[in-house]
C-alpha cells in the first residue's frame, strides 16, 4: 500500500479503507481456520496485503446469519431502505477518490477509469435508493364479485452473490442494492484478485446505517472459490444465485442450485460483434472502437471481440484505428498521469492473449501494430490491431479479454449478421450506420441481449443489462433489475359481500 498516492490533507486514506479481514454481522472477521492469503498489485506484483482464506464452513456460517437477518429485515418500510441507501450513496461520493485508488492497486485500470467506476457503481446505490420505494403490486379485476384478486411483491430470501475482479465496485452495487431495497439479505464472494474494494463498501454501508447481517462478504482463494460457489448453491437458505463470470462457470453453478430449485441472475461471458457499414461515418466508428475495445484493457464481457468492416471501407478504417491507437493508447501502471492502458489481471491472461494472436498470425492474420507483452511489466501486453483476420482464427470464436483489436472483411449485410450471430453467446453487439433502413433491420435481426447503434460504451444505470443465449439468464440495473430479488404473491380474498 505504500506505492499508492497518499490521500489529500485531512481526508480518509486508501490505506484505512483496506480491510484485512472479511465482513460478516457487522463485524470483521478471520477465517475459522486462520488461513489468509495473499493480494497483489496485478502492475508490479506488490503484495498489498491479506485477507482471510474462507472455505464452505466460513461461507455456511455467513448464509447462515443473512437467513436469521432477513427475517426482520424483510419488514423494514420501503422508506427506511431507501434512507440507508441515499446516504450510502453519498458516503461513496465523499470517498470516491479513494475508492478509486483501492482498484487501481487491486486490479490495475487506469485511475481515470477508476474514478469512473466508482462514480458508476454509486449510480447504483442512488437508483435503487429510489426504486425501493417504487415497488407496487397489483389489484386485478375479478369475475366473481365475491372476490378481490391481489398480487404482492415480496422480497425473495438470502440472495448470495458472486462478482468479477474487472468492476470490483460497481457489479457488487449494481447486484447487492438491487436485492437490498427489496428487502432481501446478500452474502458476496468477490473475485479472488479484488476483495479490497467489496470490503470498503462494507465499512461505508455500515457507516450509512444497515445493520448487520443485511450485507456479508466472505474473501477466499482461487483454491477455495469451488467450495464457496458449491455451498452457496446448495444451501437450502439461499433462495437466489446472482453471478457474473464466465459461461463455463455459470453452467456448473446452474447444475449446483439445481436441486433447490434456485432463481438465479448469471451474467457470463460474451464474444461482441463490431460492424462498421459503408454507410458509416470513419470517424465516428474509430472513437467508438476505441472506447469499445480498448476500455479496461479489453477486459470487459461487453468489449467489441469481432470488428466487422465492409471492403469499401476495409483499409481507410484500419488506416484510421492505427493512427489513433497510436496516438491515443498510453500504457502503463495505473498511477502514472496520462496511461489508460492498464496491465491485464494476471500472467495467465497474458499467456491466452499472446496465444490467440500467435494463433491469427499463423492462420494468415497480419499485425498492423502491437502483438507482444509489454515492457513495463510481466502483466502488461501492448494494444494490437490485427488485419486479414478470419472466422476460423481463435479470435472469431472465443472472447479475448485483452487489448486486441481483430478486423473482418464482408461484403453484404447478410453476412455481417450471420457472422455476429454464428456464436453461442448474446450479450452485447454494436454496428454503425447511416442508414436508417438499415439500422432497423439490423438492429432487430442481431441476437443479442443489448445493441449499440453508432455508440461503443452503452452500460448506464437506466437501462437493462443481460443477454441471451449462452450469455445468461435475468437482468441487472433499471427498473428490471429490482425484479430478480422479488417473488409475486396471489391473494385471492373471499366472502366479500
Amino acid at each position: 500500500m505504500d506505492k499508492i498516492p497518499p490521500a489529500a490533507s485531512g481526508a480518509k486514506s486508501a490505506k484505512e479503507f483496506l480491510h484485512e479481514k472479511a465482513f460478516v454481522n457487522g463485524e470483521w472477521i478471520s477465517a475459522k481456520s486462520g488461513a489468509t492469503y495473499e493480494v497483489t498489485n496485478p502492475s508490479n506484483q506488490a503484495v498489498l496485503g491479506v485477507v482471510p482464506d474462507m472455505n464452505d464452513q466460513d461461507t455456511k456460517a455467513a448464509i447462515e446469519i443473512a437467513y436469521k437477518t432477513f427475517q426482520t429485515w424483510k419488514n423494514t418500510t420501503a422508506k427506511e431502505r431507501s434512507n440507508i441507501l441515499r446516504r450510502w450513496f453519498e458516503l461513496t461520493l465523499k470517498h470516491k477518490e479513494e475508492l478509486a485508488k483501492l482498484i487501481t492497486a487491486e486490479m490495475g485500470k487506469p485511475m481515470a477509469d477508476s474514478t469512473g467506476e466508482v462514480g458508476f457503481g454509486a449510480q447504483f446505490i442512488e437508483w435503487y435508493s429510489e426504486e425501493a420505494r417504487r415497488i407496487y403490486g397489483d389489484v386485478i379485476s375479478s369475475s366473481n364479485p365475491k372476490r378481490r384478486l391481489l398480487v404482492l411483491k415480496q422480497p425473495i430470501g438470502v440472495a448470495c452473490m458472486i462478482t468479477p475482479w474487472n468492476f470490483p465496485n460497481a457489479m457488487i452495487t449494481r447486484k447487492a442494492c438491487a436485492a437490498i431495497a427489496a428487502g432481501c439479505t446478500v452474502v458476496i464472494k468477490p473475485a479472488e484478485d479484488t476483495p479490497y474494494s467489496a470490503l470498503a463498501l462494507c465499512e461505508l454501508a455500515a457507516e450509512a446505517g444497515l445493520p448487520p447481517g443485511v450485507l456479508n462478504v466472505v474473501t477466499s482463494s482461487r483454491n477455495n472459490a469451488p467450495k464457496v460457489g458449491q455451498t452457496m448453491c446448495e444451501s437450502p437458505l439461499v433462495t437466489k444465485i446472482s453471478f457474473t463470470g464466465s459461461t463455463a462457470t455459470g453452467k456448473i453453478l446452474l447444475r449446483q442450485s439445481a436441486d433447490t430449485v434456485k432463481k438465479t441472475s448469471m451474467e457470463l461471458g460474451g464474444n461482441a460483434p463490431y460492424i462498421v457499414f459503408d454507410s458509416a461515418d470513419l470517424d465516428v466508428a474509430v472513437k467508438g472502437t476505441i472506447g469499445s475495445k480498448f476500455r479496461c484493457s479489453g477486459q470487459t464481457c461487453v468489449c467489441a471481440n469481432r470488428i466487422l468492416v465492409h471492403e469499401k471501407i476495409y483499409d481507410e478504417y484500419l488506416k484510421k484505428l492505427a493512427e489513433t491507437m497510436k496516438a491515443e493508447l498510453k500504457v502503463g501502471d495505473g498511477f502514472e498521469s496520462d496511461v489508460n492502458q492498464g496491465p491485464l489481471i494476471n500472467s495467465k491472461a497474458v499467456e491466452k492473449v499472446q496465444s490467440i494472436v500467435d494463433d491469427a498470425v499463423a492462420k494468415g492474420a497480419r499485425v498492423v501494430m502491437g502483438g507482444t507483452k509489454g515492457d513495463k511489466g510481466g502483466n502488461f501486453y501492448n494494444p494490437t490491431l490485427l488485419a486479414d483476420v478470419t472466422t476460423n482464427m481463435r479470435c472469431g470464436k472465443e472472447e479475448i479479454f485483452g487489448p486486441v483489436a481483430p478486423i473482418f472483411k464482408f461484403k453484404t449485410e447478410d453476412e455481417a449478421v450471420a457472422i455476429a450471430n454464428a456464436t453461442t453467446s448474446g450479450l452485447a453487439g454494436y454496428f454503425y450506420s447511416k442508414d436508417i433502413s438499415q439500422i432497423w433491420r439490423v438492429a432487430e435481426r442481431l441476437e443479442y441481449g443489448m445493441v449499440g447503434v453508432n455508440e461503443g460504451v452503452i452500460s448506464c444505470v437506466e437501462a437493462p443489462f443481460g443477454g441471451v443465449k449462452e450469455s445468461g439468464l435475468g437482468i441487472e440495473g433499471s427498473k428490471y433489475g429490482i425484479n430478480e430479488y422479488i417473488e409475486l404473491k396471489y391473494v385471492c380474498m373471499g366472502g366479500i359481500e
